[in-house]
């Protein structure tokens, strides 16, 4: 815990709270009549919400003793809000699963999880049961049934100490592991996400993007605006042109952003040009590094900044660009106040790095993991020397910015020389008919490795692989150059909107 750091950058001050259960009840308290959460036509006020949290919360521990897991396989949602924060009250541990993953991706997710009661919705029912006791929320309980019950006073308070979320990352190797975050950690994450992403404490309106089950769309859209006391909209879906719609109509003043798949197809949206986003203030993204050139279109189409952070599973957020620090386009910005970050030699990790050389990114901070869930072996190749080894590749300048350039085993090895993706991707994105672009490698019998490049032009736009070969040659060494060029309608991408590079280096292999 860290409440003595200067971590609320140009924000309003919060109260300090040693848990999530206690910013949860402030909210209730203190903005009992204020929306809570808003998803199709249905809303909660946060005096609702506390009411229907504490009875969920008393049906939760009637099927699951304190500390047992309780699995959320449950779509972005109001349903999706109310059963997190009532297993907390029921001082229980939320386990957060994508619920798009078939039954096959479940498994392995629950065996490491080991949950006791599954919480799902009638679209996630039939995968639910096949896994243990399920409670049906929107059949066995309904959001009616949850506001008619008596109030009551929870069992006892989460402690500090007690797990408050598992969430899964595939690490370095892809294996899913189970990485478990306390109630203290995850308050010095959300002090951290309102430092980059400074808020109001009261009057925000919310819309976030990413899936509520990955760290990214935790952070910003389930923690962040309950300790910001804000106004959530949940859309049904990432649908561009809706999107578009609910950030005008609710005047949203916090765009949940995310990957920079996200900025592009908000900016492909029909109805964009004419929409009112005046209200827009926090323009957040994370996840994958936004390429120079669709920061510029943002900021020419909305006025503006994107500002970038950097996270993963283990550790978020690790470092942003704030109004403080100021934007630099294709850096992830410099460490927040309680973190460390440094730069390794990529063959021990124990070198490091001055500004400007390129090697494995490590960081440490107040809020990361302790380890994975029951892996002491995965636990520690990635944690050593009081640091987590993140596998990503990038450098500092001199002023300490961060800069992502890839994931150490995406690095392309061209005739011995090391060629970075997205440094490739950066110069295809300057072509102006470019909407989007992947670059992997595949196996070359004569240098290695080739450079691939999979672009999707924008709409409405005629691009050939000849002319984006000519302008890439008069901007690239000639290593660095693709040896194919692949002009596609769409990309692979994750259930998070992240280009899936591994699908894409796949095909390159499969292509030849």
């Amino acid at each position: 815990m860290i409440p003595s750091l200067p971590v609320h950058g140009v924000g309003e001050q919060r109260p300090y709270f040693e848990t999530l259960s206690a910013i949860f009840a402030d909210a209730a308290v203190t903005m009992p009549d204020a929306v809570a959460w808003r998803h199709r036509d249905a809303s909660l006020t946060y005096r609702e919400a506390a009411l229907a949290v504490a009875a969920l919360a008393r049906r939760i521990a009637l099927l699951a003793e304190p500390s047992q897991s309780v699995a959320l396989l449950l779509p972005n949602s109001i349903e999706f809000c109310l059963a997190y924060w009532a297993t907390l009250e029921a001082v229980a541990v939320p386990a957060l699963l994508n619920p798009l993953y078939p039954a096959p991706q479940l498994q392995p997710l629950l065996r490491e999880a080991e949950p006791r009661l599954i919480l799902c919705d009638p679209t996630t029912k039939a995968v639910a049961r096949q896994f243990g006791d399920v409670l049906c929320l929107g059949e066995d309980v309904t959001l009616a049934d949850l506001l008619a019950e008596p109030h009551g006073p929870p069992a006892r308070a989460p402690e500090p100490d007690d797990v408050a979320a598992i969430l899964f990352s595939g690490g370095t190797t892809g294996v899913p592991k189970a990485v478990e975050h306390t109630h203290a950690r995850l308050v010095t994450a959300v002090r951290c996400v309102e430092y980059n992403w400074p808020t109001r404490r009261s009057g925000e309106v919310f819309l976030p993007i990413a899936p509520f089950t990955h760290i990214y769309g935790f952070l910003t859209g389930v923690l962040a605006p309950v300790s910001a006391r804000a106004e959530t909209v949940i859309p049904e879906r990432f649908q561009p042109a809706h999107v578009v719609e609910l950030l005008s109509r609710h005047r949203v003043t916090v765009f949940g952003g995310g990957p920079p798949a996200i900025y592009a197809g908000v900016l492909a949206a029909p109805n964009l040009q004419a929409a009112d986003l005046s209200a827009l203030r926090v323009c957040p993204a994370g996840g994958a590094p936004v390429p120079v050139e669709l920061h510029r279109r943002w900021r020419e189409a909305t006025g503006r900044e994107i500002h970038e952070g950097c996270g993963m599973t283990e550790m978020a957020p690790i470092s942003g660009t704030t109004e403080l620090s100021g934007v630099r386009p294709g850096s992830v910005g410099p460490a927040m106040p309680c973190n460390t970050i440094e730069i390794v030699d990529l063959e021990t990790g124990e070198r490091v790095l001055g500004p400007g050389e390129r090697g494995e990114i490590r960081v440490r901070g107040p809020h990361m993991m302790r380890g994975y869930r029951g892996r002491p072996e995965e636990t520690a190749q990635v944690l050593r020397h009081g640091f987590i080894y993140t596998g990503d590749i990038g450098h500092l300048d001199q002023d300490g910015f961060l800069t992502i350039t890839d994931r150490k085993k995406d690095v392309v090895l061209v005739k011995g020389f090391n060629v970075f993706p997205r440094e490739v991707e950066e110069v295809i994105h300057t072509h102006p008919k470019v909407a989007a672009a992947g670059v992997v490698g595949a196996p070359d019998a004569r240098s290695g490795e080739r450079v691939v490049a999979y672009v999707v032009p924008r709409a409405g736009e005629a691009l050939s692989e000849a002319e984006l070969s000519a302008f890439l040659l008069e901007r690239l060494v000639a290593y660095k150059c693709p040896g194919a060029i692949r002009i596609v309608d769409a990309l692979p991408m994750t259930g998070v909107q992240k280009l899936d590079r591994a699908a894409l280096a796949r095909q390159a292999r499969e292509e030849g």
